[in-house]
């Protein structure tokens, strides 16, 4: 079993989570990726007791932490909630952006309100968005009314590297019980990572994401944002350096008043092109298959993990291996800007030439190319072709889908089958989401031009 399970519910006030597995099967669902959807929080892991470090630093920091509800609008009943935490005496706040995206996608249907550790509720404003470090800024709509000033945290200054082991206090509100802090440990930056992650020791829970972690004088470190659900003590945190800069640029930003898919789509395009470069550059790793070149990229940015499964009753034998992306870009109701790919190595030759056909093609046409519902995605459009690479003959489908409301974006999708063999051959597939037109091209070509006969 693929050992990269995360989980995200946005809905719930989760902390961020993925299920690696291929394409995304849930909200973090990571990384495969079918929409994310809320989920029931997972038991915390029990806490060793809160020492005198992590009651000195929240004491200081708790007039600076808020809640971050989003509620219907003209209900006042609350759809998500997480958490945040003031950046400037102006009213400035700091939070993930699955904490607002239902807010900051369809404003037309729900408001965002901030909480007080006692008890104040005001409304909030979206100035601006980092939907690929997941992070978003907010003010405090009720700045000029209610005071001058806010008690405001500050950035750890950049020049005073975090060392291997030293402590890291989490602040949040875990599943909407009340304000904690959570003590850890800073253990370096995330192996694999597409964009930077602080690689936290300590156990988050849901409702934490948005909050901030801080070194033992209250600096602010990072920003909670997601953890692993298949074990213990294993969190992530978005570095402080894309908040701070993400406040510098939207510190006097108008506020975002209508949905903010165009903001979106402009951020996916960037992603998307440095994503296309860094997989094209990166290449493929030797000597993955006896008979046949078999795209396989490197552990760059992507993990890959082999099985094997021997028929025990004479059958077929089948050989497989999954690569795919630990980062995957959260755009409300779905995840996309990652890559996967598969493929797998059949030896039919105790079936026979007619039963391995079969069941070779049975296993090309059972494969699916629809990843979203038809709400956020068109049909997908599909290209068949036999394809010479060398004098060896293969099968090929390409397939893209188009994002309703990301407009210049597209998910494409390849399937391969070598067909030099009666009773053997290799089946490889291609996933690629959020691209542009011209790079889902781009892709797909480089993927079918690696295949070929090993000399």
């Amino acid at each position: 079993m693929n050992p990269f399970h995360l989980r995200l519910a946005a809905l719930a006030g989760l902390v961020f989570a993925f299920s690696l597995s291929g394409l995304p099967t849930g909200a973090w669902g990571q990384t495969t990726t079918a929409p994310p959807s809320a989920a029931t929080a997972a038991e915390p892991p029990a806490s060793a007791p809160v020492s005198s470090s992590a009651r000195k630093v929240y004491e200081q920091a708790r007039s600076q932490l808020v809640q971050i509800r989003t509620v219907l609008k003209g209900r006042a009943s609350q759809t998500s909630v997480g958490s945040g935490f003031f950046v400037s005496t102006e009213g400035h706040i700091v939070t993930n952006f699955h904490v607002v995206a239902e807010a900051a996608l369809k404003p037309e249907r729900h408001d965002l309100v901030y909480v007080t550790a006692d008890g104040r509720e005001a409304p909030l404003q979206i100035l601006q968005l980092d939907v690929l470090h997941d992070l978003a800024l907010l003010k405090a709509d009720d700045a000029a009314a209610v005071r001058p000033a806010f008690d405001a945290l500050s950035f750890r200054n950049e020049a005073r590297a975090l060392a291997q082991g030293e402590r890291i206090y989490s602040l949040g509100n875990p599943l909407d019980v009340g304000f904690a802090v959570t003590e850890g440990n800073y253990n370096g930056l995330v192996k694999r990572s597409f964009y930077p992650q602080i690689f936290f020791g300590g156990a988050l829970s849901g409702g934490m994401s948005g909050g901030p972690a801080l070194d033992s004088d209250g600096n602010v470190i990072g920003v909670n944002v997601a953890r692993r659900v298949d074990g213990e003590q294993v969190s992530f945190l978005v570095p402080a350096s894309f908040a701070s800069a993400l406040l510098k640029r939207g510190r006097d930003a108008p506020p975002i008043k209508t949905a903010a898919y165009g903001i979106v789509t402009d951020q996916l395009m960037l992603h998307q092109a440095a994503l296309t470069e860094r997989f094209i550059q990166q290449g493929w790793k030797t000597a993955t298959h006896p008979r046949y070149k078999v795209p396989v990229p490197s552990d760059q940015f992507m993990r890959c993990w082999g099985s094997s499964d021997p028929s025990r009753t004479g059958g077929l034998d089948l050989e497989r291996s999954d690569c795919v992306m630990d980062t995957r870009i959260y755009v409300g109701d779905y995840t996309t800007g990652a890559i996967s790919l598969r493929h797998e190595s059949y030896d039919g030759a105790k079936l026979g030439t007619l039963r391995f056909a079969a069941r070779y093609s049975a296993s090309f046409r059972n494969e699916s190319f629809v990843r979203l519902r038809s709400e956020h995605q068109t049909k997908p459009q599909c290209n068949e072709a036999f394809v010479d690479r060398g004098g060896l003959p293969l099968r090929a489908v390409v397939c893209l889908r188009a994002y309703k409301k990301l407009p210049q974006l597209y998910d494409v999708s390849v399937l391969v089958a070598t067909l030099d063999q009666t009773q053997a051959g290799v089946q490889g597939r291609f996933d690629a989401q959020g691209l542009s037109f011209a790079n889902a091209q781009k892709l797909a070509r480089h993927y079918i031009d690696a295949y070929g006969w090993v000399k």
